[in-house]
């Protein structure tokens, strides 16, 4: 069996084949890509997505759902969402069995902390998607967890029948509030307790997030993960003010400086500026275009990096220096 080619570093892409679509539940379809010639793909760790181009610029990040064991294939799962940007309709209406679709690499900024305690997984929707490999991996080592799966009702489950072994094992427990939240899990009655070693993981949509975040802000800094499908409605981090109109960046293997208004969006400034800087979600939510920095105090606006990755990485597409010097190590 032939290896496929890794993709390049930068923002490489592969062509995969779509070999089969399901419909895993009220409008959420899994699809399931696999090399042409039925070779390996790279390998990917719990918590990755993937870069799906569903049309000419058209980019949208999807979570690998499957066994990260799995070597053959990449799953993921679409709920349809007619209020949003229209990528989801898109590919429910464009992609059929036997087209080729263009992915990117795996990338994971929802990682799972293999060694620690006890693993709490949230799933709110189609926020199972990173869960359900999570799931799979910890099983696979053997580890403690346990993992709550919130909708309105088994109509809206998916992967019932992947999960199966879960739910026997009494590790999979199933929330259905028709629609209330009120009648579902009780968050804080769950979170209320952290055991020592324990990690808790949940991804799901704005308001189960906030929930979330609210039930669990009394545990250890560094032991709490989550990952967002949308930008929240209130940003986390308020935005800068400054008087002055514009800073400067400086690419540090070269010394070239481009000096960039306060007005206008940093990656496409770079990108202008002839620099190699991809862009795909352009709201901090990807990590497409995370740059490495060498100096400069960053007004972070992403949703993906720990305050750790924040000392070294910043996400132009939507972050900026707040001062007026920013040193790129490009």
């Amino acid at each position: 069996m032939n290896t496929h080619p890794s993709p390049t570093e930068s923002g490489g892409t592969m062509t995969l084949l779509l070999r089969q679509i399901r419909m895993e539940a009220k409008d959420i379809h899994a699809y399931e890509l696999a090399d042409p010639e039925g070779g390996t793909l790279p390998a990917f760790t719990a918590g990755s997505h993937i870069d799906v181009h569903i049309g000419p610029n058209l980019v949208r990040q999807y979570s690998l759902s499957n066994d990260p064991a799995e070597r053959h294939r990449y799953v993921i799962a679409v709920l349809r969402d007619g209020r949003g940007r229209g990528g989801s309709k898109a590919l429910h209406e464009r992609f059929r069995v036997g087209d080729q679709v263009t992915v990117s690499a795996p990338r994971n900024h929802f990682e799972l902390a293999e060694g620690a305690g006890k693993a709490i997984l949230i799933a709110g929707g189609i926020g199972i998607t990173p869960l359900k490999a999570m799931a799979h991996r910890l099983a696979a080592l053997g580890a403690d967890f346990e993992l709550h799966y919130c909708a309105r009702g088994p109509e809206t489950v998916a992967f019932e029948g992947a999960l199966a072994s879960f739910a026997e094992q009494q590790r999979l427990h199933y929330h259905f509030d028709g629609g209330d939240p009120a009648r579902g899990l009780d968050l804080t009655a769950l979170l209320a307790t952290q055991e020592a070693g324990s990690h808790l993981y949940y991804c799901g949509p704005a308001g189960f997030m906030d929930a979330c975040g609210r039930a669990s802000a009394h545990w250890r800094a560094g032991t709490v993960h989550s990952e967002h499908f949308k930008v929240p409605d209130q940003p986390t981090v308020a935005a800068v003010e400054t008087d002055a109109s514009s800073f400067v960046v400086e690419v540090a293997s070269t010394g070239q400086k481009i000096t960039v208004p306060r007005s206008a969006n940093l990656a496409t400034a770079l990108q202008q500026a002839g620099l190699p800087i991809s862009t795909s979600c352009e709201s901090g939510l990807c990590g497409t275009c995370k740059t490495r920095y060498l100096c400069g105090d960053i007004d972070h606006q992403d949703y993906i990096l720990d305050e750790a990755a924040r000392r070294e990485f910043l996400t132009p597409c939507v972050s900026r220096p707040r001062g007026a010097a920013l040193v790129l190590d490009l």
